[in-house]
């Protein structure tokens, strides 16, 4: 979606007159009749909303009578004829207005006032029953003057022959194209309604989604927004749910349109209150009633008034009833006998730490890959000989992956240490399961001559595995370097398909035994810290209580701690030169980079530091086996956010490594009470866990930019589908499936046969339900309702998870939705609060007080991480992200695993506003 006109800034040329009929610009909402023969599809449904009375900003339309004189006067019409369509496009840019057609239109300008304005396209059959064309023509914001307005014209109707709507219209020639004028809206408060639920079945329901700012924030998915959904009936809300808004679309200057951050005191408050949304819920019932159909309406509101901007038919066919997106509310992809289906426990705790959080459906397909082709062949790397049915191993809810804990613990038996399946099951289950009730549906593996045989098997692998563990990890990091570098060097644009498939092929091969060769690692270390967790328990009694987690181990070496301390090195090195430290302070995120290259200084720091770092660790992302997120070497932002933070704290790496959590560590006192024999066996469980994890880490970074390369020829692939007009744009690159973009590179289909428009736009519509749906839980048995939500107590100020690193910690809570955005608000000591995190999140945990996530496990990545920087962490609070606010004063109890709330931000305000003291950022340790 363009923000400004790219053609040339000339208004109109002399011609000879225009034979044109009358009526070339008309007026919305006037006498002259709506007919989408002339008006377009999108401006005939605007003067019909204008007639009726409905609130929408004043607009003038460019009709499609004017284009045709267009066409006619300049001899476009016979010039276009057998062009292609970037061709056409450019011809219709290039070409200038007659002055007579160019004064019509200006002249309407001036009856609206000359406001600044929102030039859209209203194309033929646009935003009709059968055909939306959402997206595939342009619109330019926030246009003034005369010269503007002309060019922003043309572009729109020159994107009636772009690659995207052309692929649209299927081949079909293109017809006329009219232009609506619309006086700009700068709203405070933007969204869609949709009169009746457009995923679900649910009778009665108007769904509201609504974010800070413009529209075009929540239309490209760029920004969070609040959901509300309202009873037709009585106009009450009966659903809500309230997101962090860091982010908005806002002028940012005259003519500029782009992301800027919300105010803090609007980000975790509603965009709307509930009488607002009784209003705005009446309007769309005037709207509905007026087609006779559901309707979906894009909506503003500025300083109190209700604006509507355009409305299109609802044409998607909810769910049946009580059903999810498959008709079944089970995570399976096959279909199994009840038993199996009622009675098998489901988690997504620990499963490899890249598959957290909602995934979206390029990411979700690339997992069932990953399931179908590398998951056995890890199982086997354990020492696992029989890997059962690759469609068993992991299951999909909700847009989340789930590991089928009951059909890999029925697999492990096959090995000696988790012979008893409780040892593995117990690690996966949360307080959300009754384990008491639970019975592995799949039964325990085969015993007598097919045990014997595993048994031999798992112990011929283990031998196996402590001989050539350490010279993997070293082989696997030298690969990876040598594969980091081959990418770089490589130009995929200039590859042809035959030869994107075969670097696919090989990316996916190295994807495979980077994941199979690190597996061994993750599995090892989890084993040993149960081990260590067991005998702690069993010799020492009470007092060796979570001594798993006391226990400080020699890890500062570990990957993730490092790349930590290299970004501080990095900071200094950008502190030392005070020209590229005001480069990366001074100049928007999106830019600095771009600056920093084309700066003599800026180019030199760039190839001495910024390199070396993106080499070591720009393959780092956040969700990693999410393909769609960009690293910090395809988007930089979160490193200079970082360099601005650790270059104004004025303390060194070593203090932040030193630090302590306030808890007295007498885990060594401990251990000396115990007889020699049970102190050396614990003291070498110590020294496995931590070589385990240590080799874990090492090997981490191989696997992840496995991911990488494979994201790289998939956008890759994503380039050329919009390029093509498949896409609207890169966007939409989430809204694939990974086995299309297989097939499309092995086959000779070109690319708008290879990828349907309507499965696009199905996945996209599939997605935001799921967005709008409550986090599911981390472990279930069987079958979960997606309508029962976890919801917090009222009324306690006291939230319970999981104490994942000890120490007791005051301080007050920042809450973080978007990294990127939010890294340079952090300040030291605050208590960083977030649904979750995973190894980008470092950084950050280096100056926080204290971590508390809604989900996480005592052996997720940042659980470890916390622990190594000594910071009080309590993770699987379920919902601390929606009790506690940015400001709030709270106590952060790592050996308890609680977070207490003991004053609130507003408290604090009023304190501070009456002479108080302010505590602010500081952190005390108690």
């Amino acid at each position: 979606m363009a923000t400004r006109p790219t053609a040339a800034t000339a208004t109109a040329t002399p011609a000879p007159k225009s034979a044109a009929p009358a009526g070339n610009v008309v007026v919305l909402g006037g006498p002259e009749q709506a007919d989408p023969a002339v008006l377009g599809g999108k401006a005939a449904r605007l003067a019909d909303l204008l007639a009726a009375g409905l609130p929408v900003p004043p607009a003038f339309c460019v009709t499609t009578r004017l284009f045709r004189a267009h066409l006619a006067d300049t001899g476009l019409d016979r010039r276009l004829q057998g062009l292609d369509g970037p061709a056409a496009r450019e011809l219709i840019l290039a070409t200038r207005l007659p002055a007579p057609l160019a004064d019509e239109i200006l002249a309407a300008y001036e009856k609206l006032g000359r406001p600044r304005v929102a030039v859209r396209s209203s194309a033929l059959k646009e935003d009709s029953a059968t055909r939306s064309f959402a997206g595939q023509h342009d619109t330019v914001l926030d246009v003034a003057g005369d010269a503007d307005l002309l060019d922003a014209v043309r572009q729109c109707w020159a994107s009636l022959y772009s690659a995207r709507a052309t692929a649209y219209r299927e081949g079909a020639a293109a017809e006329a194209m009219a232009v609506v004028v619309q006086e700009m809206v700068h709203c405070d408060v933007s969204g869609v309604l949709f009169t009746v639920d457009p995923v679900s079945a649910r009778p009665h329901r108007i769904v509201v989604e609504a974010c800070q700012g413009l529209g075009e924030g929540l239309v490209s998915g760029r920004v969070s927004s609040d959901l509300f959904v309202v009873d037709d009936r009585s106009l009450e809300v009966v659903e809500e749910r309230v997101r962090y808004k860091v982010a908005k679309w806002a002028p940012l200057a005259p003519g500029r349109i782009g992301m800027t951050k919300v105010d803090p005191a609007e980000r975790d408050v509603p965009c709307l209150t509930h009488e607002r949304l009784a209003e705005l819920a009446r309007l769309g019932q005037r709207v509905r009633a007026h087609y006779g159909s559901e309707q979906d309406i894009e909506w503003g509101l500025r300083e109190g008034t209700f604006h509507l901007f355009q409305t299109r038919p609802i044409t998607t066919r909810p769910a049946p009833e009580g059903t999810d997106e498959r008709g079944t509310l089970s995570p399976y992809v096959t279909p199994q006998p009840e038993p199996v289906r009622t009675g098998t426990l489901w988690s997504r705790m620990d499963i490899g730490e890249i598959f957290v959080g909602l995934m979206t459906p390029l990411g979700l397909s690339f997992a069932r890959y990953y399931q179908q082709h590398v998951h056995t062949d890890c199982a086997a790397a354990l020492g696992v000989r029989e890997t059962g049915d690759p469609d068993l191993h992991m299951g999909f809810f909700q847009g989340h992956v789930y590991l089928n804990i009951s059909y890999s613990a029925h697999l492990l038996g096959q090995a000696l240490p988790t012979r008893d399946q409780k040892h593995f099951t117990k690690r996966f289950m949360s307080e959300e399961v009754d384990a008491a009730d639970y019975t592995n549906p799949f039964g325990k593996f085969p015993g007598g001559l097919e045990d014997a045989r595993s048994t031999a098997h798992w112990l011929r692998c283990t031998a196996a595995e402590a001989l050539r563990m350490k010279g993997r990890a070293q082989e696997m990091t030298t690969s990876r370097l040598y594969e980091f570098d081959r990418a770089r060097r490589l130009d995929l644009r200039r590859m042809s398909r035959r030869e994107l498939h075969a670097e696919l092929g090989r990316h996916l091969g190295w994807f495979h035994d980077m994941h199979v060769g690190y597996m061994p690692y993750y599995i090892n270390a989890f084993g040993f810290y149960g081990i260590l967790t067991e005998l702690c328990r069993m010799w020492l009694g009470e007092d060796g209580e979570n001594l798993q987690n006391r226990i400080k181990t020699d890890m500062s070496s570990l990957r993730t701690v490092e790349s930590a301390k290299e970004l501080w090195s990095l900071a200094q090195a950008a502190k030392d030169r005070p020209r590229v430290l005001a480069i990366i302070e001074d100049t928007p995120l999106e830019t600095i980079e771009e600056t920093l290259r084309a700066d003599t200084e800026g180019a030199a720091f760039w190839q001495r530091h910024m390199e070396p770092f993106l080499r070591a660790n720009g393959t780092r992302g956040h969700q990693e086996m999410e393909i769609t997120h960009p690293r910090w070497i395809d988007d930089p932002s979160y490193i200079f956010q970082m360099i601005r933070r650790y270059a104004s704290d004025g303390f060194s790496v070593d203090d932040i490594l030193r630090r302590s959590s306030g808890h007295h560590d007498d885990s060594r006192e401990i251990l000396r009470e115990l007889a020699l024999p049970q102190r050396k066996t614990i003291e070498t469980v110590i020294s496995l866990y931590a070589l385990c994890s240590e080799l874990r880490e090492i090997t981490r970074m191989s696997m992840i930019t496995s991911i990488w390369l494979v994201r790289n020829v998939v956008y890759e692939v994503g380039r050329r589908l919009a390029e093509a007009g498949v896409l609207h744009s890169a966007d939409e690159v989430p809204y694939l499936d990974f086995e299309d973009v297989r097939a499309y590179l092995a086959g000779s289909a070109e690319e708008s046969a290879a990828f349907s428009r309507e499965r696009v736009d199905a996945a996209r519509r599939l997605h935001e339900y799921r967005k709008r749906l409550p986090e599911p839980p981390l472990t279930f048995i069987g079958e979960h309702d997606i309508t029962q939500a976890v919801r917090p107590a009222p009324g306690s100020s006291r939230i319970t998870g999981l104490g994942a690193s000890p120490g007791r910690v005051i301080g007050r809570a920042r809450i973080v939705e978007d990294l990127v955005w939010q890294a340079d608000e952090f300040e030291p000591g605050e208590i960083l609060v977030t649904r979750y995190t995973d190894a980008s999140w470092t950084p950050l945990f280096a100056i926080a007080g204290g971590v508390v996530t809604d989900i996480g496990s005592m052996l997720s990545h940042s659980s470890i991480v916390s622990r190594e920087f000594r910071v009080p962490s309590v993770v699987n609070t379920k919902y601390a992200t929606q009790r506690i606010n940015t400001g709030d004063m709270v106590v952060v109890d790592g050996d308890t695993g609680t977070v207490d709330v003991v004053e609130s931000a507003e408290a604090a305000a009023g304190t501070t506003a009456a002479g108080g003291a302010d505590p602010g950022p500081d952190t005390a340790h108690s």
